[in-house]
């Protein structure tokens, strides 16, 4: 019998020294990527995005221009035929008065651009239609704009990037609540200018990166 316990309580350490040489987590080893090849993505689960290969930019001038050739409408109609529609300030130049509302809204939005390439931002005005009296005061509308912009180097003016045409329509108010918009000192110009602000940096800070929003029949009519 006391050959047999030996025998067993033998097996039985050896038994336990095996079970006790299991793998210890690896955490003090140097970090080995896998490939991206190796790389799965679970079902309902999106990859980290990129890092943003484009060079950030710090825009040194804005100049905007609203070319004379484009036709300016003042009927007081629901959808009226032109490629200027501007109502908001006083009768008088309205390719001035768009002037000054796209260059508000570029200087803003490229003011805060601190990168290490220095840009010249050119903007051409190619529709700016904004809502007439009758419009405003029933049933809203869009805010219809396109614009062509140019990025080049100051010293040399070559292209820094290829020219691109943004539509930037936005969601226009009517009947009360245009009246409560404007209560609150949201008037068409102030949504106007902050709308292309943004519109622009989000452009200049990744290209492309904006998408104009599709906003029903009355986008397509107009």
């Amino acid at each position: 019998m006391k050959i047999i316990r030996s025998l067993a309580l033998g097996a039985l350490g050896l038994a336990v020294s095996a079970c006790a040489q299991v793998d210890l987590p690896s955490r003090n080893l140097p970090f080995e990527p896998m490939p991206d090849a190796a790389i799965s993505v679970p079902d309902g689960y999106e990859t980290l995005p990129q890092a943003d290969p484009v060079p950030a930019l710090r825009v040194s001038r804005v100049t905007v221009s609203v070319p004379r050739s484009l036709k300016v409408s003042e009927s007081n109609s629901y959808l009226p035929k032109g490629d200027i529609v501007w109502r908001e300030d006083p009768h008088g130049d309205r390719y001035t008065q768009v002037q000054a509302i796209v260059q508000a809204a570029m200087e803003r939005g490229t003011a805060t651009l601190n990168g290490p390439i220095e840009a010249q931002l050119s903007v051409e005005v190619q529709r700016f239609h904004a809502l007439t009296q009758k419009a405003r005061y029933t049933t809203g509308g869009i805010h219809a704009i396109t614009f062509k912009m140019r990025l080049t180097d100051p010293a040399t003016g070559a292209l820094l990037r290829p020219e691109k045409v943004i539509e930037a329509d936005l969601k226009a108010f009517g009947g009360a609540r245009a009246l409560e918009a404007m209560a609150r000192g949201q008037t068409q110009k102030v949504r106007i200018t902050g709308h292309l602000s943004n519109v622009i940096r989000q452009e200049l800070i990744k290209p492309g990166s904006y998408k104009n929003p599709r906003l029903g029949l009355l986008q397509a009519l107009q």
